[in-house]
């Protein structure tokens, strides 16, 4: 376990902000990917958003004020990364965010890094066809195992409508999963 106080003030000094970064990286860089993963789908498109996430990072550490973890932090950024990702990708497709996020489920098949079976693509599926919220919140409380309150912290909610999304998307869930 890391000290994160320790590699924040090592983040924000001139000094040590390279080495400290490197550190922050090797910590948190399989995590992320996969948060952002869940959320871009492809490997191809998680490494790109993943680097992102991690310039950002870099660029606005000093902007940091420690309110939450930095890992809600960067949680955060990189889920906002993702989104920004997906909308940029549709609009330059010039298709709804529905239809990406059909496109971006049908490519998962013939992805060589996909490694799932028929169930793990008809959850994706079932996914997909969530609103936004829903799927975020699904992803962090099911995969992720996150706590409400971590949730509420990287998404900027109440913990309520958090278990109120998290419900209705498993509801939605059980029923795509039912009749399919």
């Amino acid at each position: 376990m890391i000290d994160e106080k320790k590699l924040i003030q090592e983040l924000k000094h001139p000094k040590s902000k390279e080495k400290a970064f490197r550190v922050l990286i090797s910590v948190y860089k399989e995590r992320l990917y996969w948060h952002i993963r869940k959320i871009v789908i492809s490997h191809d498109d998680a490494d790109d958003v993943l680097q992102n996430t991690f310039i950002k990072v870099f660029k606005n550490i000093e902007n940091f004020k420690e309110e939450s973890k930095l890992y809600s932090w960067m949680y955060r950024i990189a889920t906002n990364e993702s989104i920004t990702f997906i909308n940029k990708r549709a609009k330059q497709k010039n298709i709804s965010l529905e239809e990406m996020q059909t496109k971006m489920i049908d490519n998962l098949e013939s992805d060589s890094y996909f490694e799932g079976d028929h169930a793990q693509i008809q959850l994706q599926k079932a996914i997909s066809r969530l609103p936004q919220k829903q799927q975020l919140v699904f992803n962090m409380k099911y995969f992720d195992d996150l706590k409400y309150q971590e949730i509420a912290d990287i998404l900027e909610t109440s913990v309520g409508a958090l278990k109120a999304s998290y419900h209705h998307a498993v509801k939605k869930i059980e029923e795509f999963l039912r009749t399919n």
